[in-house]
């Protein structure tokens, strides 16, 4: 287990909170150079996590650490999730979809959840962990509260299934497709 800042994000540690079968497929909406697709794909050993970014770099350093790790059932993708069908991937398609750190980055908020509704098969799950509106640490303009991100995926008839402890400074939601 990676060493971490005391009361900070250990994605291992949220996973293990969600019921996790090993032959799921999922996607890391905004999934940087990896810190949660790497974890993830270790779990889904016999499943796929499609790694999606608008970013080249990041994507490129994911690709080598898979490769370090050797990790072989992660597709890495570039491209704007932020647009309509922006995922690049086929409608009812996931069993899980992940949006760590991203919508406090996100203009538009509603169509990146909109976008894991299009591509999660009914009952698929959508993770979301962000900063917390007071957090100390962390980027300050474009925070989202947790209330808000309810409000947005209720709105599109998502339904609310838990809440996760998600340390000090960010919160925790899993979302169900109806």
């Amino acid at each position: 287990m990676s060493r971490s800042v005391e009361g900070f994000l250990k994605p291992e540690e949220i996973l293990k909170q969600l019921d996790l079968k090993e032959d799921m497929i999922a996607a890391d909406f905004g999934s940087g150079s990896g810190g949660w697709a790497l974890p993830l794909a270790q779990i889904l050993k016999e499943g796929k996590v499609y790694a999606i970014d608008i970013l080249e770099e990041p994507l490129s350093a994911l690709k080598s650490r898979a490769a370090i790790l050797k990790i072989f059932n992660i597709a890495v993708m570039r491209s704007d999730i932020e647009t309509k069908n922006g995922s690049g991937l086929k409608d009812n398609h996931l069993d899980l979809v992940l949006i760590t750190n991203l919508l406090f980055e996100a203009e538009d908020k509603k169509e990146v959840l909109a976008e894991g509704k299009r591509v999660l098969k009914k009952g698929g799950k959508i993770l979301v962990v962000d900063w917390k509106k007071d957090a100390t640490l962390g980027p300050k303009q474009g925070r989202v509260s947790a209330q808000e991100v309810k409000e947005i995926a209720v709105g599109l008839d998502f339904k609310l299934e838990k809440e996760l402890e998600a340390g000090s400074y960010h919160y925790g939601l899993v979302f169900t497709k109806p």
